[in-house]
């Protein structure tokens, strides 16, 4: 356990994103851990420059595949965001979309 939450705070810098499924009944401390909501922190005390792990016990959504994504997808989207603001990469000029152009059912 400590070696992988020292990988993942020395990697908290790059482009990366964990995606963990609990499988089973077994108690999910560990995974809680990584999954870094209120920080992670290595062996030396160094905190993770940001969050990049989302870990989801499959029993929470079992039985539905639109929520096992959700869940699972959820914190995306501001990792995305949060790597790009570290790195200092300014978002792209909006792109217009001309949705008589867009196929329909």
């Amino acid at each position: 356990m400590d070696k992988t939450v020292d990988l993942i705070v020395s990697n908290s810098n790059l482009p990366l994103s964990i995606i963990i499924v609990g499988i089973g009944n077994a108690e999910f401390t560990n995974m809680n851990i990584l999954d870094g909501d209120n920080g992670l922190f290595d062996s030396k005390g160094r905190r993770a420059n940001r969050d990049i792990v989302q870990f989801v016990p499959f029993n929470q959504v079992a039985g539905n595949p639109d929520m096992l994504a959700k869940e699972l997808l959820a914190e995306l989207p501001d990792q995305v965001v949060q790597y790009m603001t570290v790195m200092g990469i300014p978002p792209g000029k909006p792109v217009e979309i001309d949705l008589r152009n867009v196929m329909t059912d």
